[in-house]
């Protein structure tokens, strides 16, 4: 459509000639490629733009930042052409629908209901778009106002004009609600008083000059610990899928607020949320954290706010009517007064009928324009209510209304999802990278255009990210987290309890075990974190390699030691790819110098092409005096360190007597406990910019930690301490 009309504009209309006498067709062009180019950037924001909730795929991030970002940049500059172009209507009557375009420009720069903020970075210049939002209000009206004759089309500006602020409004409003100050006072608890202390001692001293002897009585007021109603949950409409798990999230979707938003949760909210997640199994609690942190997204990155709300739907019933009723009335008056306008132009005369009769062709095309624009527009909000009916907040709604006419609509919404591809089923993409240090050092994944790019001095800003994998998370691996956690549970009876748990990074699972072992314990006690992920990562790639010969036959030493891979390689994602989501240290410096030394290694063996070879290659080094000794300690390499844990790692089945299946179980577990111990140090902050990203494990853990009761975030008092007066 956007072709045939520019082709059409270019052989309809006599082409302006600059001052040197030459064509300027970008003149003639500008302004409606800019406005069709805003309406297909919309587009495509509204179909993409919150299917990065559930899809980690670098290539739709990339997409969607350059069309997040280009579009508020092209509705601004056609803004400005506008404007700066603006002409007299008798003069210039095409200006009269070119006007009707300002408003729609500024509906654009409200954005769609999808996508609010790219990052949570964009929630914090809430108030840079609150002073956009006026000046691009009073460029809009400028423009309408240039075009004002008084000829009823004028009036068509008017209702996109109020459309237009109600979008633009709606989107300054939603990322004040997702900036950490509006977040806060969002869940913030009207303020608490407590007991009126000031009159409890006027009593107190009335009692006492009426020559009673008053003492003190404490009353120790709680609010009870509540679980779920479960009458309310089997009176559900069972038609909506995965109900239960809807109202589950919903009911404990203040633990995650309160986390993310670094305060503390009642002692009330914690307990109850650690009874309901004692008392379940592995996958309904993975899907209750699912839905709550898909809840979080929309909260922070959505217009959620303001549409699921009452005010929030009131709004989009306006702002649909409104564009409803321009373009019934622009439909009405544009040939009726523009063509009278154009070809009878008050107190002139044509000077050329063949140019008249091109303007005349040229006006029909901008007609096109302003009804591709209108029909974009209400197509666009036609698709946002069924995203609007396809949500989790208004599948919980179904679920809460089991009547005829709430399954009609729940029966017709279920088709569009089908057609269109939506569900509320899918909260995140259930995926975790992985990085692996050998693969990184082998560099055995072939690249293209790699010549160009070392040429260009790319090469080296992309060339972690070519050796990044991604790996779905396998329900054996969800189970065995769930079961290592709710077996801690059980000790996280106070605050001081919870703190020495989410302290463990792999210890305790020693000190379980009986691992008493030199170098394993020094590995995990005596030095810092990002080290000891180091360690763990290459001892296991060489474990891994050296048990290369299990079978089917020991199917449970088989996959602990698959499921000991995949959280090694995820660890070592988070510390190279991710490193903010770890505790502070000096991990990509470890991580560089373990590369050179590993790259050292093969520079001498260039004969070696596979990551098996490799292992064997560092395993037969002898490691009896300690590298620190030899190399000192200027370079941070922990390869040959990691090789003596191998080999300590190795000879628990030699000396302790230990089978594959017992070693390779106790790893797995050390990891668990690493990957654990990583979560709960990570801020809410930066698990809350996972979220746009697909998800990540690690915040599901930290969140599912929470829930039973392993977190550091919930208050020791139980309620107010009240006192009366007991009279003798």
């Amino acid at each position: 459509m956007l072709v045939a009309v520019i082709t059409s504009l270019l052989y309809s209309r006599e082409i302006k000639l600059d001052k040197f006498g030459k064509t300027n067709v970008w003149n003639v062009l500008e302004v409606r490629i800019l406005v069709m180019v805003s309406l297909c950037l919309q587009v495509v924001l509204i179909l993409f733009g919150n299917r990065r909730k559930y899809i980690a795929d670098k290539r739709l991030q990339l997409m969607i930042w350059f069309t997040y970002l280009s579009a508020d940049w092209i509705a601004t500059v056609a803004l400005g052409i506008l404007s700066k172009d603006s002409k007299i209507p008798e003069i210039d009557p095409n200006f009269i629908i070119m006007a009707i375009w300002a408003p729609f420009l500024l509906v654009h720069l409200g954005g769609p209901d999808t996508i609010t903020a790219y990052s949570l970075e964009d929630n914090e210049l809430w108030p840079r778009h609150m002073l956009e939002l006026i000046y691009q209000l009073a460029v809009a009206i400028y423009v309408v106002y240039r075009s004002w004759n008084g000829i009823p089309l004028n009036y068509v500006t008017v209702p996109i004009v109020v459309a237009g602020i109600i979008k633009y409004g709606e989107r300054s409003w939603s990322l004040w609600s997702g900036s950490s100050k509006g977040f806060k006072e969002s869940i913030l608890p009207p303020p608490d008083p407590g007991p009126n202390y000031a009159k409890f001692m006027d009593d107190y001293t009335a009692k006492k000059y009426e020559g009673y002897h008053v003492t003190l009585d404490e009353v120790n007021e709680t609010t009870p610990t509540t679980l779920l109603d479960h009458s309310q949950r089997s009176m559900a409409n069972e038609e909506i899928p995965n109900v239960s798990y809807l109202h589950d999230g919903y009911k404990f979707y203040i633990i995650p607020e309160c986390l993310f938003a670094d305060l503390i949760i009642s002692f009330q909210d914690h307990k109850s949320s650690q009874i309901f997640f004692q008392s379940i199994d592995w996958k309904h609690a993975f899907e209750v954290i699912a839905v709550e942190l898909g809840l979080m997204y929309d909260i922070l990155y959505t217009k959620a706010v303001l549409t699921y709300s009452k005010r929030g739907i009131f709004l989009k019933v306006v702002s649909f009517l409104c564009t409803l009723f321009a373009l019934i009335g622009f439909s009405i008056f544009n040939n009726k007064e523009v063509n009278h306008h154009h070809l009878h132009i008050k107190g002139t005369k044509p000077i050329n009928d063949d140019l008249n009769i091109k303007e005349y062709i040229h006006i029909n095309y901008d007609k096109i324009i302003t009804f591709v624009l209108f029909g974009g527009a209400i197509l666009l909000e036609i698709y946002a209510v069924i995203v609007l009916l396809s949500s989790s907040w208004a599948m919980l709604w179904f679920s809460k209304h089991n009547n005829w006419r709430v399954n009609l609509l729940y029966k017709s919404i279920s088709w569009f999802q089908k057609f269109l591809k939506l569900s509320h089923t899918v909260t995140w993409s259930n995926q975790m990278s992985q990085f692996n240090l050998i693969r990184f050092c082998l560099k055995d994944e072939p690249i293209k255009c790699i010549k160009i790019q070392k040429l260009l001095r790319i090469y080296k800003f992309f060339e972690k990210s070519y050796y990044q994998k991604t790996e779905e998370i396998r329900p054996e691996l969800k189970k065995l987290i769930f079961d290592q956690l709710k077996e801690k549970s059980e000790e996280a009876i106070d605050i001081k309890a919870c703190k020495k748990l989410c302290a463990h990074k792999g210890d305790r699972v020693l000190d379980k075990w009986h691992c008493n072992v030199g170098d394993i314990n020094r590995s995990i006690t005596e030095v810092e974190f990002d080290q000891s992920i180091l360690l763990w990562h290459a001892a296991t790639d060489l474990c891994y390699s050296k048990d290369s010969d299990l079978n089917a036959t020991d199917s449970a030493a088989l996959q602990s030691r698959e499921k000991s891979q995949l959280l090694s390689d995820y660890m070592l994602y988070l510390l190279v790819m991710c490193p903010f989501l770890l505790p502070n240290g000096i991990g990509q410096i470890r991580f560089e110098d373990t590369c050179a030394e590993v790259d050292e290694l093969l520079k001498e063996r260039k004969y070696i092409k596979e990551r098996s070879q490799v292992c064997k290659m560092i395993d037969r080094v002898n490691t009896a005096i300690p590298p620190s000794e030899v190399k000192g300690d200027r370079s941070k390499s922990v390869l040959f360190d990691a090789c003596r844990l191998a080999k300590s790692l190795e000879s628990l089945e030699t000396e302790e007597n230990w089978s594959k299946e017992k070693k390779w179980e106790m790893i797995c577990h050390v990891w668990v406990e690493i990957l654990c111990h990583a979560a709960s140090q990570c801020r809410g902050l930066h698990h809350a910019k996972q979220l746009s990203q697909g998800g990540e494990l690690l915040t599901h853990v930290w969140l599912l930690m929470a829930h039973l009761g392993i977190t550091e975030q919930f208050q020791i008092s139980k309620g107010h301490v009240r006192a009366k007066l007991k009279l003798s």
